[in-house]
């Protein structure tokens, strides 16, 4: 039986991100404060967000909540506004905004919050709730959104395991909390992933001889 090598440690950080969310700001402050350090990022489904932490195959996610927080810090991001895709010649698409009781007797695509429900709904297997940030992203001209004014929001939470000690990620977590580069979290963090150099002890003086009396006078 062959015995799997331990993978290499990775260097950097690997960010993944629920579709939906935009990292380009954070992405770019990275880049300026950190140029030499790699910043990964990849997109996973939502119902994949909290086992792409658990494989270690990310530092941190973007996670649509809930999600099981066993084990695992979350930093609550914002909230999304709930919309209704429509097929643009619905009779619905006239309004401006819906409401749940608008969507009786209407088919409701079931699945995660990502682009295959925008397009389901183009394809005419029904209506879909998403996040405004999917809707937009996913725009297409064959279809319109409203918002649905009286469905809880989803909210967006930056997740990542407890016992993960990579010093990277309180970096980024000042990045995205618009913390300065001055800021005393983030020059701990960049100081921990810094090779530590022993202090050269202060070289000390020769103390200086005292003046000899002049002596007394007669």
């Amino acid at each position: 039986m062959t015995i799997p090598e331990t993978p290499p440690p990775r260097t950097g950080l690997t960010v993944a991100f629920v579709p939906g969310v935009t990292l380009t700001k954070w992405r770019r402050i990275w880049a300026e404060r950190l140029p030499r350090v790699p910043l990964d990022v990849v997109e996973v489904a939502e119902d994949a967000q909290r086992a792409a932490l658990d494989d270690r195959v990310v530092d941190m996610c973007f996670a649509r909540l809930p999600i099981d927080t066993a084990g695992v810090h979350a930093i609550r991001l914002y909230e999304e506004v709930p919309v209704v895709v429509l097929p643009k010649d619905h009779a619905l698409a006239e309004l401006d905004e819906l409401a749940l009781a608008d969507l009786d007797g209407e088919t409701v695509v079931v699945g995660d919050a990502d682009a295959s429900a925008v397009e389901r709904v183009a394809w005419g297997s029904g209506v879909a709730r998403v996040p405004h940030s999917i809707a937009r992203s996913e725009s297409r001209k064959d279809v319109v959104y409203r918002p649905l004014t009286d469905a809880e929001p989803t909210t967006i939470a930056l997740t990542w395991l407890a016992d993960n000690d990579n010093p990277l990620i309180e970096e980024f977590i000042g990045i995205v909390r618009g913390r300065t580069a001055n800021s005393s979290r983030t020059a701990a963090a960049r100081a921990a992933k810094q090779p530590s150099t022993p202090k050269t002890p202060p070289k000390t003086r020769a103390p200086k001889p005292k003046p000899k009396g002049r002596g007394r006078r007669r």
